[in-house]
């Protein structure tokens, strides 16, 4: 009786350590949005479609960026490192297949994402290959913080060495 009773001590403590530790982390990341795969998001890149209610920046070359993304004009973004480009269709398309080809010369593809605050409400689209990491943190007044991914993107691989690309 005596270790069933100690057994579900440990468990009840456990559980509220568990519960504690979650709160923490809940607290620290929730002004964290994120970055979710989107056909649609895509689809808006790919068919050259330039949304009035957006901005776009690039991360990176002008000319083969490591991402494009797109931003509700409700919100600003605090970043010095993305370049606001003024784009139109053609130049959408122009600047999308420098990207895609790109992507092809190392063995990528590119794919678009839903960016969405912190209550899951979707702000803006990101285009990049896969493994462009970011994050998303909104600072409060529609400021809202997104990393660019490394600027040495395309001359790396997934497991970070360098690649060889042929010229």
């Amino acid at each position: 009786m005596a270790a069933k009773i100690l057994r579900i001590l440990c468990f009840a403590v456990l559980g509220f350590a568990w519960m504690a530790v979650n709160s923490e982390a809940a607290e620290f990341f929730k002004n964290y949005g994120e970055i979710r795969p989107s056909a649609e998001a895509t689809g808006v890149f790919e068919n050259y479609k330039v949304l009035s209610n957006y901005r776009y920046y690039v991360s990176g070359s002008d000319l083969y960026p490591n991402a494009l993304i797109a931003l509700d004009r409700a919100y600003a973004l605090d970043s010095d490192l993305w370049k606001e480009r003024k784009l139109t269709s053609a130049e959408m398309k122009e600047l999308i297949g420098d990207m895609q080809s790109k992507a092809l010369e190392v063995g990528e593809t590119l794919h678009g994402y839903d960016i969405l605050d912190n209550g899951g409400k979707k702000i803006g689209l990101w285009y990049s290959i896969l493994r462009a990491r970011t994050y998303v943190k909104m600072e409060g007044d529609g400021r809202v913080v997104i990393a660019t991914p490394p600027i040495d993107l395309w001359e790396r691989g997934g497991d970070g060495r360098l690649l060889q690309v042929p010229r």
